[in-house]
């Protein structure tokens, strides 16, 4: 399971960049509060289950604000995919089995695979909100099928 994590979350990072950078590229995308408060709303939550499977402290209040513009975002989910790499790659298939705890969901113990099956389907689900809003903007959303990254397994790229 280890394998597929490490498929879905270099996905994951091929397919954020790829979708922030045509919104970047495309001026009124690039501008749109919504897309912006959504893309924020991916990487926050992507960071919370990632920071709470590794056990590190996670700020509701530092992460909530959403920037006026992408590039800080950006920045962060750089920032974010390098560490979540490392770490990635020290996981082990024990680690997966470890379960964690948050004040957001009391009395629930999680299994740290299901937290990171968590973050790639929540992110799926909400690049595909992103891809529509772009294309309502007038902007064209770039292909991000998982099946289709296998063939060449491109890497995460950030223009």
């Amino acid at each position: 399971m280890r394998a597929l994590f490490l498929d879905l979350f270099q996905h994951q990072a091929f397919a954020d960049a790829t979708l922030v950078n045509a919104i970047r590229r495309h001026e009124i995308a690039a501008r749109d509060r919504e897309l912006r408060t959504l893309i924020h709303h991916v990487l926050v939550a992507h960071r919370f289950w990632i920071q709470l499977s590794q056990g590190a402290p996670f700020s509701v209040e530092d992460e909530r604000e959403v920037p006026e513009s992408l590039e800080p975002i950006v920045a962060r989910y750089r920032e974010t995919q390098a560490e979540e790499h490392a770490w990635l790659a020290r996981l082990e298939e024990a680690d997966l089995a470890r379960t964690v705890e948050s004040a957001f969901f009391p009395g629930r113990r999680i299994a740290v695979r299901d937290a990171l099956m968590q973050v790639c389907l929540h992110s799926q689900g909400h690049r595909s909100q992103c891809a529509a809003r772009l294309r309502v903007l007038g902007g064209e959303p770039p292909s991000l099928d998982f099946v289709l990254w296998l063939k060449d397994r491109p890497a995460a790229v950030w223009d």
